[in-house]
C-alpha cells in the first residue's frame, strides 16, 4: 500500500491545530513556532504532491478509497486533478505566510475591561481551515466535500468575530459589535447557501444512488444513468448557489466586505484567496461535470451575473474609504472574471479562471498583508489618515505599489496573463459580455492608482511622519509573494501545464468546443 500522501497534507494541518490549541497558555510563542513548524511541513507535503502529480498521465492521481457509511453510500474518496493540485500548492504557500503577517495579531490586550485573546486559538484554528481547504480541494466523494465546505465555516466564524485588527482596540464595544455583525452575517450567509446544497446532494444521492463524482460522472457520459432535464436544473442550481454564496457572486457577496473588513488582515487573505476560492473551484470539479446540460443552460444568465460583479465590485471600490473593505470589493470584481472564465466554456476561458484563481491568491496576499502592516501602524484603516509614507517608509510603500500594480493586471505581472486569457476565452464565445468585462480593467486602474495617491504620495501627515518601514519578519512575508508575482507574470507556463489537461477534460464533460477562429492564420 502507497503512502497515502494526500490524506496527510490534510491530517497534518488538523493533528498540528489540536498540538497548537494544547499548548499551555504562558507559552504563546511556542504556539506560534509550532504553527509555523507544521504549516511548513505542510508545504513540504503539498510540494512532494506537485512533484509526483504527472499532467499527461490520468485524470484523478494519487487517489484514495475507503468504505466510510457503507450504509448511504458514502466513501472516503480523495484525488487530484490538475486544477486542484494548484490550488492545493496555493493553500499550503499562503498559510506560512499569513501565519508570520499574524504573528502578533492575538497577543493579550491589556484594556480596560481586561479582554483576552487565546493567542493559541488563533493559530490553531488558521490551521484547522487549511486541513479543511486541503480535503476540500481533494475530495471526489460529494458527501466528503459537503462535510469540509461546511465546516470550515466554524473555524473562519471564530476567526472573524473573536480577533479583530489593531485599528478596533479590543476594549472598543462598537467594534466588537462590528465583528460579531460580520461573523453571523458570514455565517448564516454561508449556511443558507450549504443547506440549500445539502437538499441538492440528497436529490443527488436518490438519483445516481452514490456520492462518487467519478461514478456519476462515468454514469453520465455512457448514458446509463440518465437525469430528467428539470432534475438536473434543480440539482445544478442547489449546488451553484451554495458556490456563488462562497465565490462571492453578485448579489451573494454582501458578507465579504463585512468579513474582510472587521477581520485581521491575515484573516481577510484567508477569506479572499483561501476559503473562497473552494468556490469557485467548486464550480468546475462538480457543476460542470456532474450537471454538463444544465451548466449550458445556465450559462447566459451567470454570465450577466459575472459581468455585473465585475463592474459593481469594481465600481464601489472606486468609492470607498476603508483601506480593507476597497480591497474587499475589489476581489468581489476579481471573481466575477474567474467565474466568467469558467461559464465561458472554452479552453483559454477556464484555463485563464484557474490561473487567475492562483494569481489572485498571490496578488491580493501581498496587497492585503502590506496595507495590515500599514494600518497596524497607523491604527487606521481609513485612506484619509494616511498621505506621504513613501517618503518614510518607500519599502513598504514600494511592496505597496506591486501589489496594487498585480490588482489592475499590469502586463508583467501574474494576474494579467490570467484575466488576459479569461477575456480572449469570453469575447471568442460572448463578444458582447467580453467587452462589457473590459470596463472591469479600466476601474480596476482607477481604484488601485487613487488609492496608492493618496496614502503614500503627498505631503507626509504628521501622524506618519515616525512611520517604520517593513522589519525583517515583515520583508520575510512579502518578498517571496513579489517573487512569485514577477516570476509567474513573466513565465507562467509551470501552472498551465499542470492546469490545462484537467480543462480540456472539463470541456469534455459539457460537450464544448472552441469556436473556429472567423480568419484562419496563414501557413
Amino acid at each position: 500500500m502507497s503512502f497515502p500522501l494526500l490524506t496527510a497534507t490534510a491530517v497534518l494541518p488538523a493533528i498540528g491545530a489540536i498540538a497548537t490549541a494544547a499548548v499551555p497558555a504562558p507559552r504563546r510563542t511556542a504556539a506560534k513556532w509550532l504553527a509555523l513548524l507544521v504549516s511548513l511541513a505542510t508545504l513540504a507535503l503539498a510540494i512532494a504532491v506537485l512533484v509526483r502529480f504527472d499532467p499527461d498521465g490520468a485524470r484523478y492521481q494519487l487517489t484514495e478509497s475507503h468504505a466510510w457509511i457503507a450504509d448511504f453510500g458514502v466513501r472516503y474518496e480523495v484525488g487530484v486533478d490538475g486544477i486542484g493540485v494548484a490550488l492545493l500548492a496555493l493553500t499550503a504557500l499562503l498559510i506560512p505566510f499569513i501565519i508570520l503577517a499574524g504573528w502578533h495579531d492575538a497577543d493579550p490586550l491589556e484594556t480596560g475591561n481586561r479582554r483576552w485573546r487565546p493567542t493559541q486559538g488563533f493559530f490553531a484554528l488558521i490551521l484547522a481551515v487549511e486541513a479543511m481547504v486541503i480535503i476540500s480541494f481533494e475530495a471526489t466523494d460529494v458527501f466528503v466535500f459537503y462535510i469540509f465546505f461546511e465546516a470550515m465555516l466554524i473555524p473562519m466564524y471564530f476567526l472573524i468575530g473573536g480577533f479583530g485588527d489593531r485599528a478596533h482596540a479590543g476594549s472598543d464595544e462598537k467594534a466588537a459589535a462590528q465583528r460579531s455583525y460580520a461573523a453571523v452575517k458570514f455565517l448564516l450567509y454561508n449556511l443558507v447557501g450549504g443547506l440549500i446544497m445539502l437538499a441538492a446532494v440528497i436529490g443527488l444521492y436518490v438519483v445516481a444512488g452514490n456520492f462518487s463524482l467519478q461514478e456519476i460522472a462515468e454514469a453520465r457520459a455512457n448514458g446509463s444513468l440518465d437525469m430528467a432535464t428539470n432534475t438536473e436544473r434543480w440539482l445544478f442550481l442547489g449546488f451553484f448557489f451554495a458556490f456563488a454564496v462562497k465565490a462571492p457572486l453578485w448579489p451573494l457577496h454582501t458578507w465579504l466586505p463585512n468579513a474582510m473588513g472587521e477581520a485581521t488582515a491575515p484573516v481577510a487573505v484567508l477569506i479572499t484567496a483561501v476559503v473562497d476560492k473552494v468556490g469557485t473551484f467548486a464550480m468546475l470539479r462538480f457543476c460542470l461535470q456532474l450537471f454538463p446540460e444544465a451548466s449550458k443552460w445556465a450559462t447566459p444568465a451567470i454570465l450577466v451575473l459575472a459581468v455585473i460583479s465585475i463592474i459593481y465590485g469594481a465600481l464601489l471600490a472606486v468609492g470607498q474609504r476603508d483601506i480593507k473593505r476597497l480591497v474587499a470589493y475589489a476581489s468581489i470584481s476579481h471573481f466575477g472574471f474567474i467565474i466568467m472564465g469558467i461559464f465561458a466554456m472554452t479552453s483559454q476561458g477556464q484555463s485563464g479562471a484557474t490561473l487567475y484563481m492562483v494569481n489572485h491568491g498571490i496578488s491580493t496576499a501581498a496587497l492585503m498583508l502590506v496595507a495590515g502592516f500599514l494600518i497596524s501602524r497607523r491604527g487606521s484603516r481609513l485612506i484619509a489618515d494616511y498621505g506621504g509614507v513613501q517618503k518614510v517608509a518607500p519599502v513598504l510603500a514600494g511592496t505597496f505599489l506591486i501589489g496594487g500594480l498585480a490588482t489592475l493586471s499590469l502586463p508583467g505581472l501574474a494576474p494579467f496573463v490570467s484575466e488576459f486569457l479569461v477575456l480572449v476565452g469570453t469575447f471568442a464565445r460572448y463578444p458582447a459580455i467580453g467587452i462589457i468585462a473590459t470596463f472591469g480593467i479600466v476601474l480596476a486602474a482607477l481604484y488601485t492608482l487613487v488609492l496608492y495617491q493618496r496614502t503614500m504620495t503627498g505631503p507626509v501627515k504628521p501622524e506618519v511622519s515616525a512611520m517604520p518601514d517593513l522589519r525583517a519578519r515583515e520583508l520575510v512575508v512579502v518578498a517571496p509573494l513579489v517573487v512569485l508575482l514577477i516570476f509567474l507574470g513573466v513565465y507562467p507556463k509551470p501552472v498551465t501545464d499542470i492546469v490545462n489537461p484537467a480543462v480540456k477534460s472539463t470541456m469534455s464533460d459539457v460537450h464544448k468546443k472552441d469556436p473556429k477562429p472567423e480568419v484562419e492564420a496563414a501557413k
